[in-house]
């Protein structure tokens, strides 16, 4: 069931999403515009934002002011845990600002309030024309919903594991959530739902199960996927195997950056995870061999270096200028075993000489030698001739 954020459609046909989020003090108002639009200018498409506090409420506006002014156009969602039926109720311009609230049905509230505090957001969302995202977490499940399924199992004649349970918990949460805002009046073109853990199998088993059992938007992702190579490994095991069985209209990769990293690296990683799987192209791609033996001499990754560096800097303009540009390929190659066949399968490809071969690189371009480079200038000549191919191949942008 597609659903409008904002100016963004998200499920149905529409293109799988990415999204980020902030790691700023939302109520500092200038750092997380400026983390918003530096997020968006990555490629996310959605941006969330923490909304815990009243000085973090009182922000939003002002957030969103920023962002319109410096032509930042990127949808916000507000994060809420506790106490969010109060900072959406108290603060109506905040309400207003955001274009999707992020709702936690496992700390919403407790008892009879659960119920009231979660009706209340969604008769906020109602008044304002918004979206919700009924986002179910492992860390922070409806405690009365596993203690009532934990029950049932430990009186069944076969009960089934610890995890088993779990797994029918977050399921349940997100579809029974998703039922009683149905019922208050939200239509299922405003809800998305979403059931995170941290566990790579763990979450293609309850996003399969949660797809089963919905038609509703499901955004995916690892929640504390961790740093560095951990983070990226394991949130691509999980996104892969699910995006491959077409499950997923929303992903985000939650890695924990270094002091003082990028938060941009996790729109990057996503960006190359639907590109991996040819679902969506954001930046040409640049092929090149690992070296061995054949190459001892470094030259070809340095070169695949200067060229993926400088094909990040013109993306930019091209993207501005030439219209498909995105699905551009390009191979920089090492030595003759791999080098002419994948220049070959490249729209432009070069084949380096590798160790006590004749010390000429041949080009390739859609597949037919073009040219035979030598010489000291050759990543300079072979730049003019990726230069003229995007301008030559790629109609003007509209």
């Amino acid at each position: 069931m597609p659903v409008k954020v904002g100016s963004v459609i998200v499920g149905g046909d529409a293109p799988v999403v990415i999204q980020a989020m902030t790691n700023t003090d939302t109520a500092d108002a200038p750092a997380t515009a400026q983390q918003v639009a530096s997020l968006a200018a990555a490629g996310s498409e959605l941006v969330r934002i923490t909304v815990n506090t009243h000085a973090a409420a009182r922000a939003v506006p002002e957030i969103a002011k920023r962002l319109s002014d410096a032509g930042v156009q990127v949808p916000l969602i507000g994060d809420f845990h506790y106490n969010g039926h109060i900072l959406l109720s108290q603060y109506p311009e905040c309400a207003r600002a955001l274009d999707k609230y992020r709702i936690n049905p496992g700390n919403v509230g407790s008892g009879r309030h659960r119920d009231e505090n979660f009706r209340r957001m969604i008769e906020v969302a109602l008044e304002n024309n918004k979206a919700v995202r009924i986002g179910v977490n492992w860390g922070s499940l409806d405690q009365a919903l596993l203690a009532r399924l934990m029950d049932r199992n430990r009186q069944s004649p076969a009960p089934r594991s610890v995890r088993e349970i779990m797994i029918e918990a977050m399921t349940s949460s997100a579809i029974e959530s998703a039922g009683m805002a149905e019922d208050y009046g939200l239509g299922r073109d405003r809800i998305i739902l979403s059931a995170k853990v941290s566990g790579v199998q763990d979450l293609i088993e309850v996003v399969r199960k949660l797809a089963l059992q919905s038609d509703h938007a499901l955004h995916i992702g690892l929640t504390e996927a961790g740093m560095a190579s951990r983070g990226i490994i394991s949130s691509t095991a999980a996104l892969a195997v699910l995006l491959q069985e077409g499950i997923g209209d929303t992903i985000r990769v939650s890695l924990t950056p270094s002091p003082g990293g990028d938060r941009a690296e996790e729109v990057r990683v996503a960006q190359q995870v639907l590109q991996s799987l040819q679902i969506r192209s954001f930046q040409p791609q640049v092929s090149a061999c690992p070296g061995c033996g054949r190459t001892t001499s470094n030259f070809f990754q340095e070169m695949a270096d200067h060229i993926q560096v400088y094909i990040g800097r013109q993306m930019p303009i091209w993207r501005s200028q030439y219209r498909g540009v995105e699905e551009l390929r390009v191979a920089v190659m090492g030595c003759v075993v791999n080098g002419p066949g994948e220049s070959r399968h490249a729209n432009i490809g070069i084949s380096l000489p590798g160790t006590g071969e004749e010390p000429k690189a041949p080009v390739y371009v859609d597949g037919r030698l073009a040219k035979t480079l030598k010489g000291e200038a050759i990543v300079s000549e072979f730049i003019e001739i990726l230069n003229e191919y995007v301008e030559s191949h790629y109609a003007p942008a509209e």
